[in-house]
């Protein structure tokens, strides 16, 4: 079977967040799927197959379980799907939380994901209540995330996650999150915690934005504005907010093509 590891959310090699490929004709067995994903160790890996009424089908995969939503390997695989399969732009992917569309951009893609409003939140879980040199400035949550507002982009860069503390929260992922200073390049930045998935800290993570968009367009007072994931391999994300549509506009280059062998499947297709 062919598979492809692609850089998302940036122009070249070694940056931006890897998620791993397969265009499929059918889905393998969820163990099977779930077995791949662990092998690769990637933050997500991405599954997609063809609708015989048009558009894909998409499903992701993290290292310990699949997952409702992701952005990059969303980006990743539409990367693919063009330059490798010659298909046409604009993609249609039918997934686990609606449809998401992927076009071309002057810059690379341009994702077509759910606007997923902040839903307040009184307190932090006890589990993560500790962990924080001093209490956040905001906290608020959407279906699968804890979203903590800190005081400023620098606070979010040197936060040294507790990712013991913030694995009992299971598959529930901590995205920090602060406002940059002024006069540089990003309008804000975020960190993406999420160990008891498999994922210490992921790269570059596209699904979060379709919250903290909707936030920090309150709080900033404009729609269109650029982020910035603070990990170490680092991301840009260039992010508009359009009734209940987040649009994320980001590239991506393929790392690598590979071979591998599954039981009971063929090694070509």
């Amino acid at each position: 079977m062919r598979m492809f590891q692609v850089d998302a959310f940036s122009d070249r090699p070694f940056t931006g967040n890897p998620a791993a490929v397969l265009i499929v004709k059918d889905w393998l067995p969820d163990e099977t799927m779930l077995a791949i994903a662990g092998e690769n160790n990637l933050a997500e890996t991405a599954f997609a197959r063809a609708r015989a009424e048009g558009g894909w089908d998409l499903r992701w995969f993290a290292p310990a379980q699949e997952v409702d939503f992701c952005g990059h390997a969303t980006l990743a695989t539409a990367h693919v799907l063009l330059t490798e399969f010659a298909a046409a732009a604009p993609l249609s992917f039918h997934t686990r939380v609606g449809e998401l569309r992927v076009s071309k951009a002057p810059k690379g893609y341009r994702l077509d994901l759910p606007c997923l409003p902040p839903e307040p939140l009184a307190t932090l879980p006890d589990d993560i209540s500790g962990i924080f040199p001093t209490s956040p400035v905001g906290i608020f949550r959407n279906f699968e995330n804890i979203f903590a507002v800190l005081d400023g982009a620098d606070r979010v860069r040197t936060f040294v996650p507790d990712l013991m503390s913030i694995s009992r929260l299971g598959p529930v992922g901590l995205v920090v999150t602060g406002k940059e200073a002024p006069g540089l390049k990003a309008d804000f930045v975020s960190r993406y915690f999420a160990p008891g998935a498999g994922i210490p800290e992921d790269p570059v993570t596209g699904s979060i934005h379709s919250t903290l968009v909707p936030y920090w367009a309150e709080q900033l007072g404009k729609n269109r504005m650029t982020a910035f994931q603070a990990s170490s391999r680092g991301g840009w994300l260039e992010c508009e907010l359009a009734g209940d549509r987040v649009f994320l506009t980001g590239n991506a280059v393929t790392f690598m093509e590979a071979r591998i062998f599954v039981p009971g499947y063929p090694a070509a297709g």
